[in-house]
């Protein structure tokens, strides 16, 4: 296959993405799918946390807040919770996660799975993440089922303003932007580590191959945006893509966002913590490098922005990534491709959630991987 990135049709292309654009207009505003009262959750987590631990006594839940402009898919609330066990004070930094019951960006619900997943992780230990600590399936405490994990503390790269252009990053030495680089890149490639026998529970419909599971899956979510079959142009891609589906399928599990900005950074400039699983699979390892590329671009070229000095260039990351897992990153252009419908498919989801025309969108969803295939 041609590499697409250096095709002049893929050069001139805009591929930072409508989803992005709509994101970037909530930027410093709470983006979560419902929002609520703080106080009220503080005095039920208080009630809450007295279940999970019963020798702390005098608990107490301070400082909760919503992420500002990320967050979409899941409300997500930070808080700390202090306690006495015995005459020693205890204190915990902590995240509370619901599982989305309206407003929802995914077809699949995938919550359960989620934090077997963060679970799985985090025994392995290969991947850095948020250590899990409890599940609550009783919906009637705050609605929905939910889970706690630890807060890891560090500092995020936002994509609204582009991480490339302003922020904390852009101020970071080179050679502390490559160590950032380097454990990214080398965590991205540890999830591939973990054994596909231990994630069983990540099996889905579609078929007993787990990319046809993950092809299939957003064959569904195609049909959940578009049910009147309207998207003529999306579905006709989607099964161009599919139509030309890659010899290469390393097996390996889909972490699903997998970007920079969904990775916390530690003040060693290193990856303290992945985040956000919500939508995993055992569809393959290289639908997460193409979604990781993919979004890079986004934040870069795509946006007519220069790369940072000292983050790796999409071929530094590919042959990294490849060294670190051990799998050959043949046909990543097609993954790369399928990346791009993935997110002109979530596009269309957040046009219908933040009730948006479809003029705000550059092109008719589907049109910008259409593009991409044709440099295939």
């Amino acid at each position: 296959m041609q590499d697409v990135r250096t095709h002049p049709v893929h050069r001139k292309m805009s591929l930072n993405g409508d989803l992005e654009r709509m994101a970037a207009s909530q930027t410093g505003n709470i983006v979560a799918p419902n929002v609520r009262e703080l106080t009220e959750l503080a005095a039920t987590l208080v009630q809450w946390l007295g279940s999970q631990m019963p020798q702390a006594l005098d608990i107490r839940v301070t400082n909760l807040s919503y992420p500002l402009g990320a967050g979409m898919s899941h409300e997500t609330i930070l808080f700390d919770a202090s306690w006495r066990e015995g005459s020693a004070e205890k204190a915990q930094g902590l995240v509370v996660r619901i599982k989305p019951t309206s407003n929802t960006v995914y077809a699949d619900d995938l919550f359960d799975q989620q934090y077997r997943l963060i679970q799985l992780m985090h025994a392995h230990g290969a991947v850095r993440v948020a250590k899990p600590l409890w599940f609550e399936a009783d919906a009637s405490l705050l609605g929905a089922p939910f889970f706690v994990m630890e807060k890891v503390p560090g500092r995020v790269t936002v994509s609204y303003p582009p991480y490339s252009r302003e922020g904390w990053l852009v101020e970071t030495a080179p050679q502390d932007r490559r160590r950032i680089w380097e454990s990214a890149v080398q965590q991205l490639a540890a999830i591939q580590l973990v054994p596909l026998s231990d994630a069983g529970f990540l099996e889905l419909p579609g078929g007993p191959d787990g990319f046809d599971q993950e092809a299939d899956r957003w064959r569904r979510f195609i049909a959940w945006v578009d049910p009147k079959g309207e998207r003529k142009l999306l579905r006709d891609t989607f099964d161009r893509l599919l139509a030309l589906g890659p010899p290469n399928k390393p097996e390996g599990i889909v972490w699903g966002d997998s970007r920079i900005g969904n990775m916390m950074i530690g003040d060693d400039f290193r990856v303290a913590a992945v985040m956000d699983w919500e939508q995993p699979s055992l569809g393959g390892a290289l639908h997460d490098l193409g979604w990781w590329l993919q979004s890079d671009h986004n934040q870069t070229a795509g946006q007519g922005i220069t790369p940072l000095e000292g983050m790796g260039t999409r071929e530094e990351t590919i042959q990294l990534w490849s060294e670190v897992c051990g799998k050959s990153a043949a046909d990543i252009e097609w993954y790369e491709a399928f990346a791009c419908l993935k997110m002109e498919c979530l596009a269309v989801r957040m046009m219908a959630l933040r009730e948006m025309p479809a003029s705000v969108m550059n092109s008719e969803p589907g049109q910008k991987t259409a593009k991409l295939l044709d440099c295939l």
